[in-house]
């Protein structure tokens, strides 16, 4: 497999770069932190203990097979959202379910402009959707952990547009280093969580390790995503605690968020 053909991408840089950087109130929704700190340094979640359920079903698909992926992310949405409205409720911040739509096609409207070339996934804070392309580089390998990987990754952004984190990003930037240094510290934070949720559900799946790491290895560097070796970090990080409790990439060490 050729790494280019499945990208662990997601939206938020794409969405930043259609809806405009730092238009006030348009990522709307901080949920409670301590007064005088930021959601992105001090929410609740970090301290809402490890996710308590314990199981998601997947679907049976074969690759190549477009509406048995769209049935399977379906069915791991509504896992997502199942864990994540009960952490969600243990650390008192209000939840809401995204929305989620599929598309064969680049260009197709997300509601934070059309669907971006290179990425496989967006989610839009406006709307509060997800976005999946199910092109073929990813059905092909539908039966690997790819498209629970990914759309899990996405959810994570919908966490951090509950929560308020990602009102990190709702501020003018004086220079694009300094845009990329915090949208790493999302993107990464949304691998962190999305390798919580896994971790949780993992014994339930009845995968091989082997199928993780298969994901882990497809990732490379970029500059809005971060190193290959970070990304790894941040996903085995998530996975092995089971809990976001972990995932403060807004109080990491340089190093971990480059």
């Amino acid at each position: 497999m050729r790494i280019s053909v499945i990208p662990l991408l997601s939206g938020v840089l794409a969405s930043l770069l259609f809806a405009g950087t730092a238009s006030a109130g348009t990522l709307a929704q901080n949920g409670p932190v301590p007064a005088g700190k930021s959601p992105a340094t001090s929410s609740p979640v970090y301290k809402s203990g490890k996710f308590e359920i314990k199981a998601c079903e997947e679907q049976p698909i074969q690759p190549d097979d477009l509406d048995a992926a769209r049935v399977y992310l379906e069915f791991v949405v509504d896992c997502l959202n199942t864990s994540w409205e009960d952490q969600l409720t243990r650390a008192r911040i209000p939840f809401s379910k995204p929305k989620l739509a599929t598309t064969s096609h680049v260009g197709t409207p997300t509601g934070c402009g059309k669907f971006p070339k290179g990425a496989q996934a967006v989610y839009c804070p406006l709307n509060k959707k997800i976005t999946f392309l199910l092109d073929p580089g990813i059905l092909s390998q539908a039966t690997e952990l790819f498209l629970f990987e990914v759309i899990a990754h996405e959810y994570g952004h919908h966490v951090q547009q509950l929560t308020g984190i990602m009102n990190t990003l709702n501020r003018k930037y004086k220079t694009q280093k300094a845009l990329l240094a915090d949208i790493r510290k999302i993107e990464l934070q949304a691998e962190c969580f999305s390798g919580a949720f896994i971790g949780s559900v993992w014994q339930s799946l009845g995968r091989r390790e082997s199928d993780l790491s298969y994901v882990i290895q497809a990732a490379y560097d970029t500059a809005s995503h971060g190193k290959s070796v970070n990304i790894a970090y941040w996903i085995r990080r998530g996975f092995d605690a089971e809990s976001p409790d972990v995932c403060n990439t807004f109080t990491a060490p340089k190093p971990k968020v480059s």
